[in-house]
């Protein structure tokens, strides 16, 4: 125990001496010069021209999947609770009527006569919301 604490002390005694006689004076007196900040700037260019780079590429990629999504399309869906949604899919030529639940998909109808075509609804459709957003800003326009 003797020897930890003489030990200490002769160390914090070595760093105040050190300090006193101005042997760490060079760390003190060192600028920060236009090179410095050069290096920077350009470390931090390069750190967020990787992060947009790798966001255009996921986005780029991201399109891309495994397997064809042209034979199966969602059509539409409607919330029935908080965590349970009825879902419209189009699988070929057939439209089903699938229940989705935490943990379980079931088909609640396999429809004969489909009630929606893929090509007059989809994804790419504006919503209703999305209409009358834009038919407001055109009517803001013209006041």
């Amino acid at each position: 125990m003797r020897f930890v604490l003489s030990f200490f002390i002769l160390g914090f005694t070595h760093i105040v001496y050190a300090v006193e006689s101005k042997e760490i004076s060079s760390l003190s007196n060192e600028p920060i010069g236009a090179g410095n900040y050069i290096q920077m700037f350009f470390g931090l260019f390069i750190v967020v021209s990787l992060i947009f780079g790798m966001a255009w590429f996921m986005r780029r990629m991201g399109k891309m999947s495994g397997m064809s999504a042209g034979d199966l399309k969602v059509l539409g869906g409607i919330s029935v609770g908080q965590r349970e949604r009825v879902v419209l899919v189009q699988a070929g030529e057939t439209q089903l009527l699938v229940g989705v639940a935490p943990g379980s998909i079931r088909t609640l109808h396999i429809l004969d006569e489909p009630i929606l075509s893929s090509q007059s609804s989809g994804v790419n459709e504006s919503s209703g919301f999305a209409n009358k957003l834009h038919a407001a800003i055109k009517t803001r326009g013209k006041l």
